[in-house]
């Protein structure tokens, strides 16, 4: 069996707190929140979720996620353990 190495590729990430202490989010999350690819539900408790449009369905994010732009201006949610492991900041 083959072995494969992931390209190094560029993206840009934020840990998603889910709450009003959010600041400076990147312009990207904030035009899909306004398009209505990107909304919420259970606002203002712990148990907030982000949902995100994306071509496989939708993909849900929860307090401490990353949520990723990826090469294509695609968005997605990924676990702070994985992404950690996967990426490293520039």
């Amino acid at each position: 069996m083959a072995k494969y190495r992931k390209k190094p590729v560029v993206v840009e990430a934020f840990k998603w707190t889910g709450g009003h202490d959010q600041s400076n989010d990147p312009e990207w999350i904030v035009k899909s929140i306004e398009k209505g690819h990107v909304w919420f539900t259970d606002v203002g408790t712990s148990f907030v979720t982000m949902h995100i449009s994306t071509l496989e369905g939708v993909m849900n994010a929860c307090i401490g996620d990353y949520i990723i732009q990826g090469i294509h201006g695609e968005l997605y949610p990924c676990k702070p353990d994985i992404f950690e492991q996967t990426y490293e900041k520039l």
